[in-house]
Formats: structure tokens, sequence, C-alpha cells
């Protein structure tokens, strides 16, 4: 099996992986950065590729999607209130210029 083969993935991973890439160019990555990052996350949930069937393979874990969480949450609780007022006005400007923008 070639590297970069994904046949040993189950049809649960090979969707996981294609919507979490799907986020990463969202977020403005590459499609092959994308690629690559979404792989290594199922990967590390799982821990490569499972064979189909019942009782084969490790159940996932989650464990990027919960860091991810747990990350944003301890960040805005660490910022004063002022801070974050402050952002959330800029934020609603940025949208509100964003929407004007693109109505035209």
């Amino acid at each position: 099996m070639p590297r970069g083969d994904k046949s040993a993935y189950t049809d649960k991973q090979k969707r996981k992986a294609a919507h979490i890439e799907e986020g990463y160019e969202k977020r403005g990555l590459s499609e092959a950065e994308a690629e690559r990052r979404a792989w290594a996350t199922v990967n590390k949930e799982s821990g490569g590729g499972n064979r189909s069937g019942s009782g084969r393979g490790k159940p996932d874990t989650h464990v990027s999607a919960k860091e991810g969480g747990e990350k944003g949450g301890k960040v805005a609780a660490s910022r004063p209130a002022s801070e974050r007022s402050a952002s959330a006005k800029k934020a609603a400007a940025t949208r509100k210029r964003n929407a004007e923008h693109h109505a035209h």
C-alpha cells in the first residue's frame, strides 16, 4: 500500500476528514495544507485507519475537538470584561462594514 493511500480508513473517518478539511479551507488555508491537517486530526483521534466490521478498530477519542473547545473558553475568560466588550464592538462594526460592502 503506497503512502497516502486511504483505503484502510472507514467511511466515517473519510467523512470526518472531509468535514475538518472544509473548516480549514474556510479559514483560508490552502487545499493541500487543509487536507494534510485534516488527516492528521483524524489519525490523532482514531489512531489511524480502522478496518470496518463489528469489533474491529478502536473507538474515537475526539481529543482534538475537546482541546480546541477548552482553549477557546480559557482565553476569553482570562481577558477583562472591558477588553471583551471593546473586541465585540469592533467585531460588530466590521460585520456591519462587510455587510454594506457585500450588499453592492
